[in-house]
């Protein structure tokens, strides 16, 4: 498709500084421009890419200064970045598939299904399944019996949803995850483990989205919880009975034990481990690779493994990078404190 600076710039509320008539057709950083692109430019740290750009036009703030001739038809707006990114989510809708259901899609005939839908090839939607108004459900998903999803979610392929979970409206779940597999529940016994049936199921709340190969396990009994607006990076484990809540951000490879209950509004960074039966309060940031083992309280920076407060660590971090200089002195010390024992008793 393509759209003109003006265009763009009345999408955005923007005002264009050159040629509202130039064409645009693709997206592109601002370093790898070329021609008929649109670029962006928030970071004043590749402000000098603008100057050698190839591309056709860029967003920049209504408040940028050029120290250099720029080549390209700046559209200039209140907030770079979230000017491009209300843009790049029309650019998206744009290219979502047109509604329909593929032939080879199968829907069981006491599943329910709203209009406006997407349903691409070889995806199934199981016994007494619901799923809302345009709903995208690409190739190969699996939406099991009596799962639901509301309106407008967008599953990628290969997504599975199994019995009984339910999605709210507005969500998003990338290609390879895998909602209300079993949670890890086995009893000992006589030097064996026998499976812990998993009867429960996960609730997705809505405006949630979850990235690619993440799993979440279903409750053993009851829900496991993802709160509203949550959002998920790939690779997350989430166990059975685990609660987040509303708002709470969780980056890539992060796992999550049994039945903890994570506040609202949390930031939790890439491979962080929390221990299960936790309470993290609200508002909470743990550091990435950071181990967590106990209750954790609101408004807490959490850092290290096992974690403990974020400042006390980076001190402690310096003392640790020091360790061997210490040992050193100590060492020193001690043999100069064995030299005076040594007088003494000469004396």
């Amino acid at each position: 498709m393509v759209f003109t600076a003006g265009a763009v710039a009345a999408l955005l509320n923007g005002a264009v500084d050159g040629n509202p008539d130039a064409t645009l057709n693709d997206v592109c950083p601002i370093e790898h421009g070329r021609a008929g692109a649109l670029t962006f430019l928030a970071n004043p740290k590749y402000a000098h890419h603008l100057y050698t750009t190839a591309a056709t036009a860029a967003i920049v703030a209504n408040d940028f200064v050029p120290t250099a001739k720029v080549h390209c038809t700046l559209i200039r707006v209140k907030d770079p970045y979230a000017a491009f990114a209300i843009l790049l989510e029309q650019y998206a809708r744009m290219k979502r598939p047109a509604a329909g259901i593929h032939p080879t899609a199968f829907i069981d005939a006491t599943a329910t299904v709203g209009n406006d839908l997407f349903i691409g090839a070889h995806a199934v939607i199981d016994s007494g399944a619901m799923v809302g108004n345009g709903c995208h459900i690409h190739p190969q998903v699996y939406i099991g019996r009596n799962a639901k999803l509301g309106n407008n979610v967008t599953l990628h392929a290969g997504v599975r949803l199994l019995d009984d979970c339910t999605v709210g409206s507005n969500c998003t779940i990338h290609a390879g995850t895998v909602i209300g597999s079993d949670g890890f529940g086995f009893a000992p016994s006589d030097n064996a483990y026998g499976k812990v049936p998993q009867i429960g199921n996960v609730v997705i709340h809505d405006d949630v989205e979850i990235g690619a190969n993440c799993t979440i396990d279903r409750a053993t009994m009851g829900s496991t919880v993802i709160g509203k607006g949550v959002k998920l990076d790939n690779l997350i484990q989430v166990a059975h009975n685990v609660e987040i809540g509303e708002h709470t951000v969780i980056a890539a490879q992060t796992g999550i034990a049994g039945s903890t209950k994570i506040g609202r509004r949390c930031m939790i960074g890439g491979q962080v481990g929390i221990v299960g039966h936790l309470k993290i309060g609200d508002n909470v940031k743990i550091a990435a690779q950071s181990g967590i083992g106990s209750d954790v309280k609101d408004n807490a920076l959490m850092q290290g493994s096992p974690a403990f407060d974020a400042g006390n660590y980076r001190r402690a971090y310096v003392s640790f990078r020091g360790l061997p200089k210490t040992v050193s002195i100590i060492n020193e010390l001690r043999m100069d404190v064995e030299e005076l024992k040594k007088d003494r008793h000469d004396r």
